[in-house]
C-alpha cells in the first residue's frame, strides 16, 4: 500500500477531471480526494497499491478532454 500526493498541470480545470479521478479511483480501489487549486492546477492525494495508482494515473491522461502536461508527485505516508 502507497500513498500519492500529486499536482497535474495543464488543462485540468473545467475539464471533468475531479469527476473523472472519482470514478477511476472507484474502478481501481483506490482511496484519497482530489480538489481544484486557486492557480488552475489540480491536487490530489490517492492511496492503493502500486499498480491500481498507476493505471488509475495512465487512464486519466487518456482522457480526451483533459489535457495533463506533467504532474508533480511525491510519495506521502500512507493514512489508515
Amino acid at each position: 500500500m502507497i500513498r500519492k500526493h500529486i499536482i497535474a498541470h495543464g488543462r485540468v480545470q473545467g475539464v471533468g477531471l475531479r469527476f473523472t479521478v472519482t470514478g477511476f479511483a472507484k474502478k481501481y480501489n483506490v482511496t484519497g480526494w482530489v480538489r481544484n487549486l486557486y492557480d488552475g492546477t489540480v491536487e490530489m492525494e490517492v492511496q492503493g497499491d502500486e499498480n491500481s495508482i498507476q493505471q488509475m494515473l495512465v487512464q486519466i491522461q487518456k482522457q480526451r478532454w483533459i489535457e495533463v502536461n506533467h504532474m508533480e508527485i511525491m510519495e506521502i505516508p500512507c493514512v489508515e
